[in-house]
């Protein structure tokens, strides 16, 4: 089997799991209870708490648990929307965000707020003149996608922040996939909200993170007992809090440079192949475990699938949008037509990734494109003209 769908989720590592099995049994207590078992627990998810803060140059109360990126990012364009709404009605976001901004903005757009929503460039890059020119006097909110999920692309998160810092507008980035395999520092970049998450980065499921600075105004999106500094309530995840703490841990940058060898390899072998093309940059501007790359005649649902037949695990797009059968708004964004888009396919390594896994991926996707444009009516039609 070779796996590389880890931009949908990861492996858990084993390290993670023997961290967090003494929270299921011995220490099950709740941290919101004041007795030697709660206080326990209490003290395990804020030694959590203050590892994710270290780790993004933030204070351990400015860190708040959530179920996930979803939820975190709901919090987020919700809550601060809400909390300034005397302030300003005006969102920026782009056209290349995970469908949980795009489809908060929507919902918010349908409350009164307006939203921009800015394009990028061939590679999925924010143009800073068009985030200059979008902001207006009642914006009080700019979100980007620090590193994407579908291609890869990183954002200049130092020069966007300078830009908002300048504007003062809060500067929000969804860092699900760029969290420990690029710099993410909130005060080198000028973050007032982040949203992390454990399951792109072997630790489990269900498990994700806030960084809101101190002074930032915002709205709870969950009410009940006043857990999470009164920001989130609801029963504290402590054995997810330490599996997403003990992963931040064990990640590095020797992992990440192993993972960039494996991707570099990976898209040198695949450009190989006739009529192919990367989409999003390439080096150090790109995700170290992202390829996505288009494949001219052929549909991406058709190669995956038979890839899959040989026990290699692939994707369309991010894992939330691959089953709808529409191009990737992230690819139409990016300048790809509808039949390109359609013809793409992303796959996602992890520090796990063998070299076995991409030398058997190598070896059998040439073949799988080479009988699919056999089969390919659109070919047939080219070569007639």
């Amino acid at each position: 089997m070779a796996y590389l769908d880890s931009g949908a989720t990861t492996i858990v590592d084993p390290e993670v799991i023997k961290a967090m099995l003494p929270y299921f049994t011995e220490k099950y207590g709740n941290a919101s209870s004041s007795h030697i078992k709660g206080q326990e627990a209490k003290m395990a998810l804020n030694e959590a708490r203050h590892i994710i803060a270290r780790s993004i140059g933030a204070k351990d109360e400015e860190i708040i648990f959530t179920s996930g990126g979803t939820e975190a990012n709901n919090f987020t364009l919700k809550g601060i929307a809400f909390a300034n709404k005397a302030r300003g009605n005006h969102i920026i976001t782009t056209k290349i965000e995970h469908d949980c901004v795009l489809n908060s903005c929507r919902w918010l757009e349908t409350q009164g707020f307006e939203v921009t929503y800015l394009d990028v460039d061939e590679q999925g890059f924010v143009r800073t003149e068009d985030l200059e020119k979008a902001i207006r006097p009642e914006t009080i909110l700019f979100s980007v996608i620090h590193g994407n999920n579908e291609i890869g692309t990183i954002q200049d998160l130092a020069t966007l922040g300078a830009i908002c810092k300048k504007h003062k507008i809060y500067f929000h980035t969804d860092a699900c996939q760029s969290y420990t395999k690029t710099e993410l520092n909130v005060n080198k970049q000028n973050l007032d909200l982040v949203t992390l998450n454990s399951h792109k980065i072997h630790g489990p499921r269900g498990v994700g993170a806030l960084y809101i600075r101190k002074d930032v105004k915002i709205t709870p999106l969950l009410h009940g007992g006043g857990q999470e500094f009164g920001l989130r309530s609801g029963t504290d995840n402590v054995a997810g809090a330490i599996g997403f703490a003990k992963a931040v841990k064990l990640a590095n940058k020797d992992h990440v440079e192993y993972m960039t060898k494996l991707r570099d390899k990976l898209i040198e072998g695949i450009l190989k192949i006739p009529d192919t093309r990367l989409n999003g940059p390439k080096g150090d501007k790109r995700l170290s475990n992202n390829i996505n790359v288009a494949f001219k005649y052929v549909e991406g649902e058709s190669i995956g699938g038979y890839l899959d037949a040989e026990g290699i695990n692939t994707s369309t797009g991010s894992a939330c949008s691959s089953p709808k059968l529409e191009p990737s708004h992230v690819l139409l964004a990016i300048g790809l037509k509808p039949e390109e888009a359609h013809g793409s396919l992303r796959l996602t390594i992890s520090r796990f990734t063998t070299e076995q896994e991409i030398n058997k991926v190598l070896e059998t996707l040439p073949k799988v494109i080479e009988k699919l444009r056999k089969m390919s009516p659109l070919v047939k039609f080219i070569k007639r003209l």
